[in-house]
């Protein structure tokens, strides 16, 4: 039986996935040598332009593989040091023609330190031999009478406050003064900030903005102090194309440059015609060039805010631990001694921590003195607050609704779960859903067919009006049939840009996981979100999936003379030995059944030779009886008689799913329990709501037939395989994959991670093992069945928006195209000028954000009401 006991404690709920990693700037892969580098890149503006840097990126030797995300602008590159550097890929990605920002790469600043206590040149000596020893500074010039230190350091080994340290231990005084180009500065008033974090956040992305020299903050007046080059600023749209063109692709920048640059450059032209000729008549399109940026910056700036708030879910986990918490000293004798408040940065393992009641928990622990109600709904999606008392489990960000808890810290950092949340939340938010290849194939053509179109419509339009094809009234007051034309033109390239579809998945995959994480399932990745939706199958495990995973006894009964307060304490003296969750449940029992529920060792004495036989049960001396506590295996293997009356009383209690224990003393049968791990309550309803989604469900257990059997029909589940062991529900699994269905695993232990694994989709219970967790695609945190259909519904929800905001990516397109071209400019004279072209396209990009942003709104289908 899969029980989780004392020792869970030490594991965390959520093994942190090293796949990706996101929230540092590289790490390394011990085992097999390999770097994993993170950065920010400028200029993408559509799905085309993150497959042509992975593309390059791979083509790297060395590259073990890229991944760009479109919607975040971000790079996750796996290389070997030995074979290709940071440089390299850093040019690579540049000579493609895309800004590289915060990147880890060895630089050179500059800061000044004002130093106090010099008397001498001995002394500034000493100053600058102990920061010349420090690794990272390069150079470091000490003035005696300025009393000021000039030092050249590497950022991304040390920084200024490591610097002031050094001149600190050498015995002096240390202040900065400044840092880079204090040429050019710009005071920022902040608003909105809640932690010291917030405002570190700030200050690394702006360090990492290119031009930034020096970044300064102050946490009480909440202001910031940028130094800046301003050289270093720039043209978007024009050397975006540019690198796009050298690289011979198209994107977004394409389109923007020539449709702007034809307009500005033909108003040019008609001024400067105008100016030699007395009797040209021409209007100019300078509005156009102008009109046309701005609608698309300004759609640009309300999809940025729109996407914005597709990681709200995301940023509300973040936002939920406390930033500071009540740590207590505890005497020898167990006593609190002091209570002082520090930063939950400090917080460290086994510390002891209080929490009042409104509080929230600022790590993960174990409750060790109080009892209360926890609100754990931010994290489990779970709204009815839990009971807690001594010995039960608490995580952080979640509430203490009422009682005064004292808590033991078992996981801090990156251990924590809500840490581990977030970790695979983001990871999953970066990660390419299958679906989003289809874009990827469109955006590759699409750029360049609507260049062709373009200059179709150009030539359509201007052939016949110079041949006097078409009326001469149709040409409006002050323009020729090349003017006409060209705004046909320049209106076809500016309406079919398909940079919305680049948006159509990557934005959908982000809200889905994120609002999936707040209703308690923890989703993987966007393969996984899209493999749920196919799934026609699901496969369940028994003990503690489809039951609780914690039995407990139902009833005791006696096949001797003796007492039953007799037979408890003999129950109780022989198992209070045994960790075994059934033994632990069978004492738990016997002293209930004790008066004052105490037990007592029978005939004073103690309990020795204690044995265990494992599969069966125990063997011991208590006092001078004999006795044995086990199934009837081990009776069998001690010789001692079962009565057809015992073997009538296992066969009706395994028909209920129940395991019998049976307790011998001196060579005869004194008594027995029957034990029941308990089905979940929701379960018979989920499986009933599973079949009403037309999805099979089915039970692979290692249990026996009888007991699963039983279980089986209280579920309503027809199908079952029993006496399975864990290869053996793999191959169920393949078998059931082979005869084309589209297989889900739900499981909590080790022995499903082979299944969890085999399964096209894996589900791990929360409350289950770490190995179970690691192996499955979507984790179930509040261990509650009802989240299966939640995850599956989730995920059809979200590919059912995927296909819809492809409808909204390319519904412009396709109506804009034609009214763009003319079509009806024959026979309405409705034409689309390019600056309301412009305003369509930035409409298509904000319409397919906002469409996926309606996946906030999801609620569950089914929720299990006791």
């Amino acid at each position: 039986m899969d029980v989780n006991g004392k020792d869970d404690l030490k594991i965390p709920l959520l093994e942190p996935s090293d796949a990706v990693v996101l929230d540092i700037k590289s790490g390394r892969d011990v085992d097999h040598g390999i770097r994993t580098i993170t950065f920010k890149i400028g200029g993408i503006e559509c799905a085309s332009c993150s497959t042509s840097i992975e593309s390059v990126l791979q083509e790297l030797n060395g590259v073990e593989s890229a991944i760009v995300s479109p919607l975040q602008g971000q790079a996750v590159v796996k290389y070997v040091p030995e074979l290709v550097g940071v440089k390299a890929i850093k040019e690579t990605v540049e000579d493609a023609g895309f800004e590289v920002t915060e990147f880890s790469e060895q630089d050179i600043a500059v800061c000044r330190l004002k130093i106090k206590g010099m008397a001498c040149t001995s002394c500034s000596e000493s100053v600058e031999r102990a920061l010349s020893m420090v690794e990272g500074v390069k150079k470091a010039v000490v003035g005696l009478a300025l009393e000021e230190a000039k030092v050249n350091y590497d950022p991304n080994v040390i920084n200024t406050d490591r610097i002031i340290e050094a001149v600190e231990d050498a015995g002096f005084g240390a202040e900065l003064i400044g840092s880079g180009n204090e040429g050019n500065k710009v005071h920022i008033k902040l608003e909105g900030i809640v932690s010291p974090d917030d405002m570190n956040a700030i200050k690394g992305s702006l360090e990492s903005l290119s031009g930034v020299n020096h970044v300064e903050i102050d946490m009480e007046e909440c202001k910031v102090t940028v130094a800046y080059d301003p050289d270093l600023t720039g043209s978007r749209f024009y050397v975006g194309s540019y690198h796009a063109l050298r690289r011979k692709s198209a994107n977004m920048d394409v389109l923007v440059a020539l449709g702007t640059n034809a307009a500005y450059f033909y108003s040019v032209y008609t001024v400067i015609k105008a100016l030699i000729s007395d009797a040209f008549e021409g209007q100019d399109f300078f509005e156009t060039s102008t009109m046309l940026i701005s609608f698309i910056l300004l759609g640009k700036y309300l999809e940025s805010i729109a996407k914005g708030k597709t990681s709200d879910a995301l940023a509300k986990l973040t936002d939920l631990a406390p930033d500071t918490a009540c740590l207590l000293t505890m005497g020898d004798d167990g006593n609190v001694i002091s209570e002082t408040e520090i930063s939950s940065q400090l917080i460290q393992k086994n510390d002891i921590l209080k929490i009042f009641p409104g509080s929230k928990f600022p790590v993960d622990g174990v409750i060790i003195d109080g009892h209360g109600y926890v609100n754990e709904s931010m994290i489990t999606g779970e709204a009815i607050p839990v009971a807690k008392s001594p010995g039960d489990r608490v995580i952080g960000g979640t509430v203490n609704e009422n009682g005064c808890l004292l808590i033991k810290v078992t996981h801090i950092g990156s251990e924590t779960t809500l840490s581990q949340i977030v970790q695979i939340v983001e990871a999953a938010q970066l990660a390419r859903a299958p679906v989003q290849k289809l874009a990827d194939r469109i955006s590759r053509f699409f750029v360049p067919a609507v260049v062709a179109a373009a200059f179709v419509t150009w030539l359509a339009w201007f052939i016949p009006g110079a041949f006097g094809l078409y009326p001469k009234s149709w040409i409006p007051k002050a323009m020729d049939e090349f003017e006409l034309a060209l705004q046909f033109g320049i209106s076809v390239l500016v309406v079919a840009c398909p940079c919305a579809l680049g948006l159509a998945t990557p934005t959908a995959v982000m809200v889905a996981t994120g609002k999936g994480a707040t209703q308690g399932v923890l989703i993987k990745g966007g393969n996984a979100l899209e493999k749920a939706h196919k799934v026609n199958t699901i496969v369940f495990d028994k003990t503690g999936t489809l039951t609780v995973g914690k039995p407990e006894v139902v009833s005791a009964v006696l096949f001797s003379e003796i007492s039953m307060e007799e037979f408890c304490n003999i129950a109780i003296a022989v198992e209070a030995n045994s960790e075994h969750p059934i033994a632990k449940a069978i004492v738990e029992h016997a002293k209930n059944r004790l008066p004052d529920h105490k037990s007592q060792t029978v005939n004073g004495s103690v309990v020795k030779d204690f044995e265990e036989h494992p599969g069966a049960g125990v063997g011991c001396k208590v006092g001078d009886k004999t006795v044995f506590v086990g199934n009837k295996k081990l009776m069998r293997l001690s010789n001692i008689p079962v009565d057809p009356e015992i073997e009538n009383y296992f066969s009706d209690n395994e028909k209920l799913a129940r395991t019998c224990v049976i307790v011998a003393v001196d060579g005869k049968v004194a008594g027995a329990f029957a034990v029941t791990d308990p089905v979940k309550p929701e379960a018979a309803l989920v499986i009933s709501f599973l079949r009403s989604m037309s999805i099979n469900s089915i039970m692979v257990t290692g249990d026996n037939w009888s007991t699963a059997t039983a279980i089986a029909k209280e579920v309503g589940i027809e199908n079952v395989y029993a006496e399975i062991d864990p290869l053996g529900k793999a191959d169920r699994i393949k078998d059931l994959q082979a005869r084309g269905k589209i297989v889900a695993m739900v499981g909590d232990g080790i022995n499903d991670s082979p299944a969890l694994v085999a399964a096209n989709v894996g589900m791990a219970i929360g409350a289950g093992t770490d190995v179970a967790i690691e192996a499955a695609d979507i984790v179930l945190i509040k261990s509650n069945l009802e989240d299966v259909i939640t995850a599956v519904d989730l995920s059809r929800k979200t590919i059912s928006r995927i296909h819809l905001n492809y409808v909204w990516a390319l519904g412009y397109n396709i109506l804009g195209m034609p009214i763009a071209a003319g079509v009806l400019f024959p026979f309405t004279g409705i034409r689309l000028p390019p600056w309301l072209a412009g305003a369509l396209m930035a409409a298509s990009s904000i319409s397919v954000v906002c469409s996926s942003l309606l996946l906030q709104t999801y609620k569950k289908p089914f929720t299990y009401t006791k």
